[in-house]
C-alpha cells in the first residue's frame, strides 16, 4: 500500500485538478484489504476527482462483508462489482471459488441495503459442464438481485495460472454466447460492449473503449497516455522495491488506428469514418450493404459484437 501511495503521488504531479472521471480498484481481490488501508489513497485523490466521479471497486463475495462494504462506501466508492461467476455450487467449486451462491447473494443484498445504487456482478460461461439450463438459471438468479449491470465473460485460460494445466475446462459453444446476450438484453439490460450489459453503463469501461488516457497504479497495472502504454513491474517484490519503474510501449499511428477499429467494433463507441483509409471505408461500406454494420452521424456501428474481431480483420486487411 505504501508503494501504491508512492507511485500515485508521482502520477498525480502530471495531471490537473478536477480531471479524473473515474477510478477503478481492481485486481479481483480489493476486498481482502481493510478500508482503513485505502484512506491515504483517497486523501491523495481529493481535489483531483470530478464532481460525479465514478469510483468502482471489485470485490470477492466471501471477503466483502457488511463492515468492509460500509467502510468502502464511507471512503467514496459508489459502484461495486462482485466476482460472482455463477450461482451453481458445483461450477463454483470447479472454478476454485471460495464463496457459495448464498454468500454471493448476501454480499450483493448488503451492498444495496447500505445505499450502493450501482451494483454489478460477473458471470463466466463456456466452462466445461455448462448447459443452457445452468446459464439460464444463473441469469434468472442474477436478475432477482438489486443489480443494474452484468459483465458476462467467456472463460479464458491464461499462462502461469492454475487452469493452464486444465485447458479442457474451457469449451467453445457459440449457442451459449448467443443465449447469454439474448437473455440478458431481453430482461432490459442494454449491451454496450461485447461483455458488458446494464441499465447503467460504466464510465470507466467506456473510457477504455474510447482510448482515453488512464493511470495504471500497482503491480501488474497498465497505464495509457499520449499513445504510449506504461507498465509498472508485474512482480510484487520488484514493484515494492521500485514503484516508479515503468516499461514504455510506444504505439504507432497505425497501431492506434487498429486499436480504435477493434475497440470501436467491440462496443457502442463505433468507428468514425474519418479515421479510415479509403480502402477501409470501401470495406466498411460493403459490410453496411450486407447489414453487418449500421451508419449514423459519420460513425459505423457494429450490430453483433460477437463478430467484432472478424469484422475488424476484414476492414483492416
Amino acid at each position: 500500500m505504501k508503494a501504491l501511495q508512492t507511485q500515485l503521488a508521482h502520477e498525480l504531479q502530471s495531471i490537473e485538478k478536477d480531471s479524473i472521471e473515474s477510478v477503478f480498484i481492481g485486481g479481483g481481490t480489493p476486498s481482502t484489504i481493510a478500508p482503513q488501508a485505502y484512506k491515504p489513497i483517497f486523501a491523495m485523490l481529493k481535489g483531483y476527482l470530478q464532481e460525479g466521479c465514478e469510483i468502482s471497486s471489485e470485490a470477492n463475495p466471501n471477503s466483502a462483508n457488511l463492515e468492509w462494504l460500509e467502510g468502502m462506501k464511507a471512503l467514496g466508492v459508489n459502484r461495486m462489482s462482485f466476482g460472482v461467476q455463477s450461482f451453481d455450487s458445483q461450477k463454483l467449486k470447479l472454478l476454485n471459488r471460495s464463496h457459495t451462491p448464498k454468500i454471493a447473494k448476501e454480499a450483493i443484498n448488503n451492498a444495496h441495503k447500505i445505499g450502493f445504487e450501482n451494483i454489478s456482478l460477473d458471470l463466466i460461461y463456456n466452462v466445461s459442464g455448462d448447459t443452457q439450463e445452468l446459464l439460464l438459471d444463473d441469469i434468472n438468479q442474477a436478475f432477482a438481485l438489486p443489480i443494474n449491470h452484468i459483465s458476462a465473460y467467456e472463460l479464458t485460460i491464461e499462462e502461469n495460472t492454475l487452469f493452464e494445466k486444465s485447458p479442457q475446462m474451457r469449451v467453445e459453444n457459440l449457442e451459449i454466447a448467443h443465449l447469454i446476450r439474448r437473455e440478458i438484453t431481453h430482461r432490459g439490460f442494454d449491451q454496450y460492449e461485447v461483455s458488458n450489459y446494464g441499465t447503467y453503463q460504466s464510465k470507466h469501461n467506456l473510457g477504455y473503449w474510447q482510448l482515453k488516457n488512464y493511470i495504471g497504479v500497482g503491480a501488474g497495472a497498465v497505464g495509457f497516455k499520449d499513445n504510449q502504454r506504461l507498465y509498472p513491474h508485474s512482480n510484487l517484490d520488484a514493484y515494492i522495491a521500485n514503484p516508479l519503474h515503468k516499461e514504455i510501449e510506444k504505439l504507432s499511428d497505425e497501431d492506434i488506428l487498429f486499436e480504435k477499429i477493434f475497440l470501436g467494433l467491440r462496443s457502442k463507441v463505433g468507428i468514425d469514418q474519418n479515421i479510415l483509409t479509403s480502402k477501409m471505408q470501401e470495406r466498411a461500406n460493403i459490410l453496411l450493404k450486407e447489414k453487418k454494420l449500421t451508419f449514423n452521424n459519420d460513425i459505423y456501428y457494429n450490430i453483433d459484437y460477437l463478430l467484432s474481431d472478424e469484422i475488424a480483420l476484414y476492414i483492416t486487411t
